[in-house]
């Protein structure tokens, strides 16, 4: 079975670089499209679910930005099962101060080379492996500002209903970015971290193996 993977915002598939699947399943990474010009985050997902064959049965995983992208897809396509990594299932489990910001328009008054320069600085403090934050400090280099600009506009703006389709749903307890007491994980990694994806993916490729083995 082919397995979806959808990176975060700012991310591509290095990300995932821990991540073991079953042999019986084709990992298969997304890559970002170019949005269009004031593009929801829902028509987003579905011009880049073109990318996907739903003639057979498939699972996708979406990590942060990711796991929003995925769930709109899960929507749509059904896959046999939708994985959330430090995300949330839909846009009422998003923090409160999101759309103060959104009302505010902060998010339009921020620079994205702040933004990047803030996402490099917090590396500082995090518990990634030097080579993890060295392969971090180059994905943020080569995200497009263009993208992260529509991103951060699309993320604040999404208005969804909770996920009704199955879903499997990861989240750490020190997430920073989506504080878990505003969401409701299926499954909790210890001071996991937004990015525990990277150093904690033994935790998570467990999980991944149960699940993905009771569909496969």
């Amino acid at each position: 079975m082919k397995v979806y993977f959808v990176s975060g915002l700012a991310a591509d598939s290095r990300v995932f670089k821990n991540i073991l699947l079953p042999q019986d399943c084709v990992p298969v990474y997304l890559e970002w499209i170019a949005p269009l010009k004031r593009e929801s985050l829902q028509r987003y997902a579905l011009r880049l679910a073109e990318s996907i064959d739903n003639s057979e049965p498939f699972a996708i995983i979406g990590l942060s930005m990711g796991g929003m992208i995925s769930a709109e897809i899960a929507r749509r396509y059904k896959p046999a099962v939708t994985i959330l990594i430090s995300s949330v299932p839909g846009s009422k489990q998003l923090p409160f101060y999101f759309k103060a910001a959104r009302n505010l328009r902060l998010h339009k008054l921020i620079p994205v080379s702040l933004v990047k320069k803030a996402a490099k600085l917090k590396r500082v403090f995090t518990t990634e492996t030097d080579e993890d934050k060295a392969i971090l400090h180059s994905i943020i280099n080569d995200s497009d500002d263009q993208f992260i600009y529509w991103a951060m506009d699309a993320i604040l703006n999404w208005e969804s209903e909770q996920l009704s389709t199955p879903y499997i749903h990861i989240h750490g307890t020190h997430d920073e970015v989506l504080p878990m007491r505003f969401t409701k994980p299926t499954h909790v990694i210890s001071k996991g971290g937004h990015l525990m994806v990277m150093n904690r993916a033994r935790e998570i490729n467990a999980i991944l193996a149960q699940a993905l083995a009771s569909v496969n």
